[in-house]
């Protein structure tokens, strides 16, 4: 069809990119995606992509909370819908569910958990913590702690036991001696008794591994049986930054989080962003975004393949999240966005989250 002569020609349609939310989000989602964006607008404003670039927001209520089912179909109208990326989701047990999900499709997913087993064909992972590594970096710690022994608390989950069975092999390797070990429901609100029978080993420390609602009831129960002793907790601490009220219950812990106050690529993202930059979710959907904006540079071909194409062509970019020195990339047998350093200790303090120094 040839254009008649003088007529304005038709837009250009844009990059249609997909986020699955996959728990309900307290902004509805606006924080992500306008992280999102600003990740993006740093390609675009290499004057590389020559389109514009469109987010198309969904809401699942996925697991523990929801259902699988939920997950499915919002997945799949994502897909129906037609984009060429998908963003999301950000917990393990719901990754577990899109990959297969994403690899049917033939659409390129960065889901952003802690989960590495959620990665596939077509599904790529930006690590937001990591199932098999934090354990490992806890028991480091606790071993320049001079602990010996410890007790630890899981959430009967995918994601705990996946915690769990790592932390069992760190201490092996280590040479910590677990006193007792519990599961608890993901959801739990009283786990006093637990705690009671863990205290009768006496441990010199306590582990707690999960998704992050029932590291409250475990500082509520702490609490009330008077039992004060060092406490160590996988990256679930993070809710500290949305739950001010579980702050207090959390003081002293040591924690796994995914931003350093060293870092300049998060320093150059707060003086332009600085919300965005506070906390681990904000600097990882700012970096998501960067990855996807590469990515449509990058493609040859504007399809959802020649976007995982993209994809897998990217390397070596700094990464916002973690040390300094934590870059980002993927490759064909490739799918774990971050290397390095990407693990960070933090702790609850005087209602603020601090980086530990001993690491």
């Amino acid at each position: 069809m040839s254009m008649v002569p003088g007529a304005a020609p038709p837009p250009t349609a844009p990059v249609l990119i997909g986020v699955l939310y996959d728990f309900p989000q307290g902004d509805g989602g606006a924080s992500v995606e306008e992280a999102i964006r600003l990740g993006l607008a740093e390609v675009e404003a290499s004057g590389r992509i020559d389109r514009p670039v469109e987010h198309l927001a969904h809401q699942a209520r996925g697991l523990p909370g929801g259902t699988a089912h939920d997950v499915e179909t919002t997945y799949a109208a994502l897909v129906e819908a037609g984009v060429l990326a998908v963003v999301g989701p950000s917990i393990s047990d719901n990754g577990l569910i899109v990959g297969p999900l994403a690899d049917a499709a033939g659409v390129p997913t960065i889901n952003y958990t802690g989960g590495e087993h959620t990665r596939s064909e077509f599904m790529f992972h930006y690590q937001v913590g990591s199932l098999t590594e934090e354990p490992v970096v806890l028991v480091e710690h606790l071993l320049r702690r001079g602990v010996t022994t410890l007790a630890a608390v899981y959430d009967n989950s995918p994601v705990g036991r996946g915690y769990a069975e790592s932390l069992t092999e760190a201490c092996a390797g280590a040479g910590l001696e677990i006193t007792g070990s519990a599961a608890i429901a993901p959801l739990a609100e009283d786990v006093s008794p637990t705690i009671r029978r863990l205290r009768a080993g006496e441990p010199e420390s306590l582990v707690y591994l999960g998704l992050g609602v029932a590291a409250r009831a475990v500082a509520l129960a702490l609490e009330a049986e008077k039992w004060v002793l060092p406490v160590v907790a996988n990256s679930s601490l993070m809710f500290g930054y949305t739950r001010r009220d579980w702050r207090a219950g959390w003081e002293g812990w040591v924690y796994v989080d995914g931003v350093s106050d060293e870092n300049r690529a998060r320093a150059r993202l707060a003086a332009q962003a600085p919300k965005t930059a506070r906390g681990p979710v904000g600097v990882a959907a700012y970096d998501i975004g960067r990855l996807l904006g590469e990515a449509v540079a990058r493609s040859v071909h504007l399809t959802r393949s020649g976007i995982k194409d993209g994809l897998e062509r990217v390397k070596r970019l700094p990464a916002a999240t973690g040390m300094e020195g934590t870059t980002m990339g993927f490759g064909p047998w490739d799918h774990g966005a971050l290397k390095g350093r990407y693990l960070v200790l933090r702790s609850w303090r005087d209602g603020k989250s601090v980086q530990v120094e001993d690491q």
